[in-house]
């Protein structure tokens, strides 16, 4: 990703951000996926990766408070911000993000020094038979269709727009919400709409079950650090069978040596209040830093 980024201009975003960035887009068989850049050109590449139904303003508040020598690349995942979505009748699905990025330190070790999960487990472990889940997606994409060649686009104000996101993400402060209607938003006659494509609200048929996530998870060469939020997935996983996944992931990381820390807050704690993981992820990354070019990879996963 780091040879293919080209169109790039200078702009200023939000007003937490006080600092230049470059604007970047990479051609994609069905369009492009597009991003933002901090950073210069031979810095540390540190790629990272927002969570599901964000955007890459999700690191406008935390990458200027990160060392300033690094190079960091922050994507809009497909489907979501400013990058194309998915051609008519392709389902989102967890490979095809790591497909589109091949930068995954499961998948692709050679390729990732470092991990950090941001309130996050790096795996989301299927808790119903996978037939049922499968079955759920393929049902959910067709309903998807018929409804949406018989109801138009919803236009809102921005005001609506800004109530809407917030009312679907209660973790989110009001200013992280307009941080991340920057990206989220387009402009359309009489008012603005999602950028994101609707489809991946939908079932992903594509899950693992828990024993496959710790076979992945077993391959992992990268060192990892997992920073979870107090109110955040530590709190919503609280079924027993969802403490099971979750308590076992975690043990899988800290017997490959990984580091695990909990962090006052909530899921989106390093938007909201960035200065309360920004420390913890610069020592982290800062520990053997290595003097190649291969990338570290910070991922929010937001389910």
């Amino acid at each position: 990703i780091m040879q293919t980024l080209k169109g790039v201009r200078h702009l200023m975003t939000s007003a937490t951000m006080k600092q230049a960035v470059s604007e970047f887009n990479m051609p994609v068989p069905w369009g492009e996926i597009r991003g933002k850049v901090w950073g210069p050109d031979h810095g540390r590449p540190i790629l990272c990766l927002h969570g599901w139904a964000d955007n890459c303003g999700t690191f406008n508040t935390l990458i200027p408070l990160l060392p300033k020598e690094w190079k960091y690349v922050a994507v809009d995942m497909a489907g979501h911000g400013l990058s194309s979505h998915r051609p008519p009748g392709v389902f989102y699905s967890f490979p095809a993000y790591v497909a589109d990025i091949q930068r995954f330190s499961a998948l692709y070790p050679e390729m990732v020094e470092s991990v950090v999960l941001l309130d996050s487990y790096g795996f989301l472990p299927t808790e119903k038979e996978l037939h049922t889940v499968i079955r759920q997606g393929f049902e959910g994409m067709l309903e998807f269709e018929k409804k949406k060649d018989e109801k138009k686009e919803k236009v809102y104000t921005y005001e609506n727009a800004l109530m809407r996101l917030l009312a679907a993400n209660p973790s989110l402060s009001e200013q992280s919400a307009h941080i991340l209607l920057e990206r989220g938003l387009a402009q359309v006659e009489g008012g603005v709409v999602f950028t994101r494509d609707f489809r991946i609200n939908l079932k992903n048929v594509v899950r693992v079950s828990l024993e496959q996530s710790l076979e992945l998870q077993s391959r992992i060469q990268a060192r990892v650090l997992v920073v979870l939020a107090e109110e955040g997935f530590e709190k919503m996983f609280s079924e027993p069978q969802q403490k099971t996944f979750t308590s076992t992931l975690l043990q899988g990381y800290k017997d490959k040596s990984g580091m695990v820390v909990d962090v006052p807050g909530d899921h989106h704690v390093h938007l909201n209040t960035p200065e309360t993981v920004a420390q913890i992820v610069t020592d982290f990354l800062q520990e053997e830093a290595p003097s190649h070019s291969t990338a570290e990879v910070t991922q929010a996963a937001k389910l």
